[in-house]
């Protein structure tokens, strides 16, 4: 597929680069390991650490040498892998082996993150999941690239409540393990309700088992160059403000296919899809809440800043799929709260809290994302937060995902300090009365009548 580029659309892209903060965020190389499965974790682990250095050993290189000859940032290059429960499930080991040894496969071959430490227990357990999630904690305060995701839900199966019950203590122990760090842990941990096969963004990326061998996926972001567009928009009606954005996406996104379909002619390794969602930064001017102020909201979390988003997530994706064959992914616009200056800024006034980030997520990609919380939060109060941002995702047919941090040590006000793309996160306030009685429940909450589709 060839692209024509007339002067001014050189021109507008090398300003977007320049001045609007546009980059292809990750080049990930995703990656099968069930031909690693096994029944002893100490050669399962051997075989994982070769076969990602084998099979990933020219992705930095080539990364690095498309952002040179393009001019275009690309601002990480990672992997995703087969979830680990289905490669370790038929070992008696523990499976932190496993997570040490995507870390240092990682490490080796230059990556800065790699997906997949994962369990998929939407409807139940197996054996093998239930030793992975138990691992968690371990494998991400001893690891440093390693990231891991859980599926407690979907619209077909319903919510796995037991999960969900487990998964709020799994975070706590997950802070605990890194209180060094404020608990950095779990800024590596996602819980998903319809997870997808093909995210490229971590740190829920996995590759999933009804992808190939391997696939090359591609996560760009605009969220500076949609601003910009729409601050040529002042006092233009709704329908100029859609318009303007889904030409915007259309342009990002098409930037996004020529580095992903380059990358896979290099690397010999079949195309996957692009992921056009809106990823913001801590960077002033690369704000997805700057993005709804600028449509005239005087602070993101006002009212009126769900129906900004639904518009902002829907002309993103309008434009995102006349540019790609092949769109994928999480796709829209992505509200983490500590990777968002304006989020941030918005959090730290108290227009912004838990109960309208959670309103956001009905119309937005993903979810409750990057969220620091108070330390002494009961797990069972985070069991109820996963619950209810999974049923939003059960519900709607959507993807929905949590990445919650109990800060140990701190309290409402308080900072934590992640650093890097993750940010500084305000700790926010969740409400005092208890969900213990209705997390204890246990089982599965109904599939909707809307999944019997057949």
């Amino acid at each position: 597929m060839s692209y024509l580029l007339n002067t001014d659309e050189i021109l507008q892209t090398i300003r977007m680069i320049d001045q609007q903060h546009l980059d292809v965020r990750t080049i990930t190389l995703g990656l099968s390991l069930l031909d690693c499965a096994g029944e002893d974790i100490d050669l399962v682990s051997a075989k994982i650490y070769d076969k990602i250095c084998r099979e990933a050993r020219d992705l930095v290189t080539v990364g690095e040498a498309i952002e040179r000859e393009f001019g275009i940032p690309i601002i990480n290059k990672r992997l995703s892998v087969t979830p680990v429960a289905l490669v370790t499930g038929g070992c008696k080991g523990n499976p932190v082996k496993a997570a040490l040894a995507m870390d240092a496969a990682a490490a080796e071959v230059g990556v800065n993150f790699i997906g997949g430490f994962s369990a998929l227990v939407h409807k139940d357990y197996t054996h093998g999941d239930r030793r992975l999630i138990a691992a968690i904690p371990e494998a991400l305060a001893s690891t440093e690239r390693v990231c891991a995701s859980v599926n407690v839900g979907s619209t077909r199966s319903g919510i796995n409540m037991d999960a969900v019950a487990q998964m709020g203590h799994i975070i706590k122990n997950t802070a605990a393990l890194t209180a060094d760090r404020d608990g950095l842990g779990c800024s590596k941990l996602v819980i998903f309700c319809n997870a997808v096969e093909d995210n490229p963004f971590m740190a829920g990326a996995f590759h999933g088992v009804g992808e190939g061998e391997k696939a090359v996926n591609v996560g760009v972001s605009g969220p500076g160059v949609v601003y910009e567009a729409l601050r040529e928009c002042e006092g233009a009606s709704f329908d100029t403000v859609a318009e303007t954005v889904k030409r915007t996406a259309f342009k990002v996104t098409r930037m996004g296919q020529l580095v992903a379909r380059e990358a896979s002619r290099r690397l010999n390794v079949p195309f996957g899809i692009v992921d056009l969602s809106l990823a913001p930064t801590p960077a002033v001017g690369d704000s997805v809440a700057r993005i709804l102020e600028e449509m005239g909201l005087e602070v993101c979390g006002t009212h009126g800043t769900t129906a900004a988003l639904a518009l902002l997530n829907d002309a993103v994706k309008k434009g995102g799929v006349m540019a790609s064959g092949h769109v994928g992914g999480l796709s829209g616009a992505f509200i983490p709260v500590s990777e968002d200056e304006g989020m941030i800024a918005a959090a730290r006034e108290g227009t912004l809290n838990i109960d309208k980030l959670e309103a956001m997520t009905c119309v937005c990609s993903v979810g409750l994302d990057m969220i620091a919380v108070p330390g002494d939060t009961p797990a069972e109060t985070l069991s109820a937060i996963l619950a209810d941002e999974a049923a939003i995702g059960m519900i709607n047919n959507k993807t929905t995902a949590v990445r919650l941090i109990p800060a140990p040590g701190k309290t409402v006000g308080d900072t934590v300090e992640i650093g890097g793309l993750f940010g500084t996160a305000p700790v926010m306030s969740v409400h005092g009365a208890s969900s213990k009685a209705f997390i204890e429940r246990g089982g599965r909450i109904p599939a909707p009548l809307h999944s019997l589709r057949n």
